[in-house]
Formats: structure tokens, sequence, C-alpha cells
């Protein structure tokens, strides 16, 4: 989008050149004049090339300001999947360590039971 605006605003400096010396050389005046009339047309057009530099330097910070806003957003959303999964992740440690647990009384249980009645 950049190379487009950029493109633009070369075209109408270059075309607002041209027009203005096409239209002062073919003008019937003194030199004076003529020069009088090219740095009136040139500080036109550096104004109209600043204005238009200004508006797509305006249009690229409102851009990038939209841009970085979208990736702060999406860091928090994945930043709170992340949490929620770490979070679930624990409880399936936990839940599985309970388990573990029970599952290796029940085997000493068992072991015992099996050491007294062989014993």
């Amino acid at each position: 989008m950049e190379e487009k605006t950029e493109n633009l605003l070369l075209g109408l400096l270059i075309g607002g050149i041209v027009g203005a010396v096409i239209g002062i050389l073919y003008a019937p005046k003194s030199g004076r004049e003529t020069r009088e009339d090219l740095g009136q047309k040139a500080d036109e057009l550096l104004a109209q090339a600043k204005k238009e530099y200004e508006e797509a330097r305006e249009k690229s910070r409102k851009a990038y300001e939209n841009l970085v806003s979208q990736l702060k957003k999406s860091g928090a959303e994945v930043k709170a999947k992340a949490s929620d999964l770490l979070e679930e992740g624990k409880e399936n440690l936990e839940e599985g360590k309970g388990r573990l647990k029970k599952a290796i009384e029940a085997g000493v249980e068992a072991f015992k039971e099996e050491k007294t009645t062989q014993g």
C-alpha cells in the first residue's frame, strides 16, 4: 500500500511540474514574470507534496497502530489460552497423582494380605 501511495505522490509531483513548465514556457510573459510564476508554482507543488506526504504518513501510522493493537489482542488471547491449558494440565497431573497413590496403596495392601495368608 505504501508503494502505491509513493507512486501516486511521485506521479502527482511529476505531472504538476511538467504541466507548470509547459504552461509557463508557452505563456507570453517576460523573463522576470516567468521566474516569479515558476517560483510560485514550485511553492504550490511543494505544499501539495507536503500535504500528500502527511496524509500518507497519517494513514501509515493508523495502519501500524491497528496492527499493533491486533497483535496485542492476539497475544492476550494466546496467553489466556496457554494459562487455561496449563491449569488443565496441573489438574490432570494432580488427578493422576491421586490415582497412582491409590494404586500403590492398593498394591501394598494386596502384597501385605498375600504375605499374611502365605505366612
